[in-house]
């Protein structure tokens, strides 16, 4: 697949490659994320640890908690207006 010069840049790997070498994937993984591909197209993605749970720390809605829990919200006084529309019968 790669010749030694340029296996470091490799991050695309086809699955019978990937599962012969899945150390090499695993080691070169923990610097950039590694591609495997099955039927030439793209399946997973090997990525480190680390970059895994940054991905992860993004996701997990703990800013906007944060600000609605924050103090300085709690005195803010929000208005809600009702949304009203016409009725229509519905068959149940």
């Amino acid at each position: 697949m790669a010749n030694a010069k340029t296996r470091d840049t490799v991050r695309r790997w086809r699955l019978t490659d990937a599962k012969a070498r899945f150390s090499e994937v695993v080691r070169l993984a923990r610097s950039h994320p590694q591609r495997v591909t099955v039927d030439g197209e793209d399946a997973v993605v090997i990525m480190s640890a680390e970059a895994y749970d940054r991905e992860r720390a993004r996701q997990t809605g703990a800013e906007l908690v944060n600000v609605f829990a924050n103090p300085i919200l709690a005195d803010l006084d929000l208005e809600r207006n009702p949304v009203t529309g016409p009725i229509r019968d519905a068959d149940l």
